[in-house]
């Protein structure tokens, strides 16, 4: 990619009352700035060239194709339209491999991989190092008679062998899941049990928040109910050995000089299988191709995080979680890439920003969730840790608090670019994001991603323009990465009842996301929350999160989740508030939390009932089951259980409401 003209930041104009304005010193946004001049558009109108790359697909796919330097053949048709959305191919003659993509440009005078546990660092593998982990384990499934097709699934935490693992699938064209070792048992059964792995490598042991979990009688139980595997592999030292399991570091170590080699496969050829929650029911498997996958992160990581060669970036994220998939990809990026297994919060509340500090980290990413966590404790980043080479902040997982933002500029970094971004699994990838020649506003992602033709519709599908009315976020042209198909499902792919139940049903012929949006007078963005969550008393749609966002900036509430109650044939609105050390929900509390929401929304926001509780329940990946929690209380069968990471805190908050 062209890196070029220090200076393009002195044409950026102030925006009155943003929270960060690129400047010419920080020299943001050259990644995007090369590209728009490329295609002949003002580097600085972030606005101008959406537009071309929504009204001009076949170009701007093609033009990114060669800018983001994809090792492979792209054909000669770039986008092959089809009525059906979802029958839409991109580069249908194309060929190439996602893990020699992701191997081509390691940095070869800096590692390539860090790993970092609770207990500091623990590993550094150079570029030759990395490639040669990789053709050992590429080595081992071969010998396993694993091919093209094959599901290779493990369950290990965010550390060097779960990229290895992957990176060898991938170079031999076998398919690959993940799960989180703090999974339990079923919840890996319900997702693997599907997809019929032919492997399975799990880990001995991890350690979160100071504590070491055994994971050995878990994982020879999973191993059980997966007849399908010819090979299982067990992370973690020579006394965890497992019956049945091959020793990770010894079967590797039996291919030394095993030749790095990549099938090159067609770019719809299946890359990940990803997981839904499952909190509604069975998790969803979602068949991500390779090559979508592949163009989307090139495309997010490079232009909306301006990532560049010789960076060095982390993603606070599990094996778990679709952001562990978008962290693996930066490695085409030439970045080094810096992996994390444990509490973000242990040994001290600043733990990853002293891993940012200690290797000059330029992007880091974290959840909302963890930003408004350390907010509400005030914990002063930017007074204890030099975080001079840190360029970016990602937040992602759920709406970042306009408390969040300011937090971040006021207690982090003041001239860091930060990029809240939202998509989902669904997509492996984001529908908006940040922009680095954009100034960011309170509360507000910046715009919609290249390439996306994000709208928000109405109830009667028609385009919502004005700002601060919420409707429906979708998505009213085909993008690479949608889905290749569901699976299980019958026709597979673009035909599949269920996919196109999932996605197509609610405006025919357009992708509706889930989530519930609205534009600002900026231009940005605004998520309040999911559609299906939306709350409806007295039949207007409120979303959830902005609830949240007035709650939980206030100093006595750290956390909270709002759910529709039925009542004598109507909702009311009922609010669970985890509160700060030392504060009780008593009269005063209770109507101070109303009375903000009050002034700060409507009166029809305000919650008919709150109630105190330790913990919300959560997946395993973070995010607040509101949908679980209106079953319980509404006293539905709650669908799959075993997919909360803590269901004793929906037992509580059911019994609160009942007390």
């Amino acid at each position: 990619m062209n890196h070029c003209r220090d200076d393009i930041a002195e044409a950026y104009v102030e925006r009155m009352n943003a929270l960060w304005t690129p400047s010419p010193e920080r020299a943001l946004g050259t990644n995007i700035a090369a590209f728009a001049r490329n295609v002949g558009l003002d580097p600085l109108d972030a606005g101008a060239l959406h537009a071309w790359s929504v009204a001009e697909p076949d170009a701007f796919w093609r033009v990114l194709w060669s800018d983001c330097e994809i090792v492979g053949e792209p054909g000669a048709t770039t986008l092959v339209r089809d009525q059906n959305l979802a029958a839409a191919r991109f580069f249908p003659d194309a060929t190439l491999n996602v893990a020699e993509n992701l191997l081509a440009r390691l940095p070869e005078h800096r590692p390539a991989l860090i790993a970092y546990t609770e207990a500091g660092r623990t590993a550094e593998l150079s570029a030759n190092e990395l490639r040669s982990a990789v053709a050992a384990c590429a080595a081992l499934l071969r010998d396993a008679r694993v091919s093209v097709g094959d599901r290779v699934a493990v369950v290990l935490p965010n550390g060097p062998e779960a990229i290895i693992a992957m990176l060898a699938a991938a170079s031999i064209g076998a398919v690959f899941a993940s799960a989180s070792p703090d999974f339990g048992v079923a919840a890996v059964l319900d997702r693997f049990g599907q997809i019929e792995p032919a492997v399975l490598i799990g880990c001995a042991e991890y350690t979160y928040a100071g504590k070491h979990i055994d994971c050995r009688a878990k994982l020879a139980e999973i191993a059980a109910g997966l007849p399908t595997t010819r090979l299982q592999v067990i992370v973690g030292a020579a006394e965890q050995r497992l019956d049945g399991f091959l020793d990770w570091t010894s079967a590797l170590g039996e291919h030394p000089d095993a030749k790095l080699t990549f099938t090159r496969l067609p770019f719809d050829h299946p890359w990940y299988v990803l997981f839904s929650s499952g909190t509604t029911g069975k998790p969803k498997c979602i068949v991500h191709r390779a090559g979508g996958v592949l163009l989307m992160h090139a495309k997010e990581q490079r232009l909306g995080c301006d990532v560049r060669v010789g960076d060095v970036v982390t993603y606070y994220t599990t094996t778990g979680w679709m952001m562990w998939n978008w962290l693996a990809s930066m490695l085409a990026t030439g970045a080094t890439v810096v992996v994390y297994d444990g509490s973000p919060m242990h040994p001290t509340q600043h733990h990853l920003f002293e891993i940012a500090a200690a290797e000059g980290i330029t992007l880091l990413g974290v959840s909302a969730r963890f930003i408004d966590s350390i907010a509400s404790n005030d914990l002063d980043v930017a007074g204890m840790h030099d975080l001079g080479a840190l360029r970016t902040i990602c937040s992602t997982g759920s709406p970042l608090s306009p408390r969040g933002f300011e937090y971040v500029y006021g207690r982090i970094k003041s001239d860091v670019h930060l990029a809240s971004i939202s998509g989902g699994t669904d997509l492996c990838g984001c529908f908006v994001g940040g922009v680095p020649t954009m100034p960011v506003f309170s509360g507000e992602i910046q715009a919609p991603a290249l390439g996306m033709a994000v709208q928000f519709f109405d109830e009667q599908g028609r385009p919502i323009t004005a700002p601060d009315v919420p409707g429906e976020l979708v998505c009213t042209q085909p993008f690479p990465s949608q889905p290749l198909g569901l699976w299980g499902d019958e026709p597979f792919g673009a035909e599949g009842p269920k996919y196109l139940a999932t996605y197509y049903e609610r405006f025919p012929g357009v992708w509706a996301h889930g989530d519930f949006a609205s534009w600002t007078v900026h231009g940005g963005v605004v998520i309040h929350g999911r559609s299906d969550a939306t709350l409806n008393p007295g039949g207007v749609r409120i979303g959830t999160a902005d609830i949240y966002r007035v709650v939980e900036a206030m100093p006595e509430v750290v956390e909270s989740i709002a759910f529709g109650e039925q009542v004598d044939n109507d909702v009311r609105i009922v609010l669970a508030v985890r509160l700060a050390e030392g504060v009780t929900l008593d009269d005063a509390t209770t109507a101070s939390i109303k009375a903000r929401i009050r002034t700060a929304l409507s009166p029809r926001h305000v919650p008919a009932l709150i109630v105190a509780v330790d913990d919300l329940p959560r997946t395993f990946s973070g995010k607040l089951v509101e949908l679980a929690v209106a079953d319980a209380v509404n006293g539905r069968v709650v669908r799959n259980r075993d997919s909360i990471a803590n269901p004793g805190a929906l037992d509580a908050i059911v019994a609160a409401v009942r007390r």
